[in-house]
């Protein structure tokens, strides 16, 4: 009796549970591919490009633009929390221009006249 499908190789495949998105989907395929080519590499038959690949990225260059790119992304995110802060302070002063308006009898549009 037969328990399961048997398979050439000795190591058994590992199962992956579906992606629920494409970016966790793009992931696992990432992993797979880096989990292959350290198979290659291993084993001694991975090609000329996998091993350049790796080697580049263990580079001094590699690590300084990769310290450079990480850097600039905090530039952005600090920019971009700033003009967000401004925006919020522009609104305040707003607010405060228009709260004194009223107070001071030259209200806004809004106000209704009896006579």
């Amino acid at each position: 009796m037969k328990k399961g499908k048997n398979t050439d190789n000795s190591e058994t495949e590992r199962k992956i549970r579906p992606a629920l998105n494409p970016d966790a989907r793009e992931n696992q395929l990432i992993s797979l591919a880096v989990d292959l080519a350290e198979k290659q590499l291993k084993e001694g038959t991975a090609s000329a490009q996998v091993i350049t690949h790796y080697l580049k990225l263990a580079t001094q260059k590699e690590k300084i633009e990769q310290q450079i790119l990480e850097k600039q992304k905090a530039l952005i995110e600090a920019k971009t929390e700033s003009l967000q802060s401004a925006k919020r302070i522009e609104e305040l002063y707003k607010n405060a221009l228009d709260a004194m308006r009223n107070y001071s009898g030259h209200g806004g549009d809004d106000e209704e006249y009896e006579y």
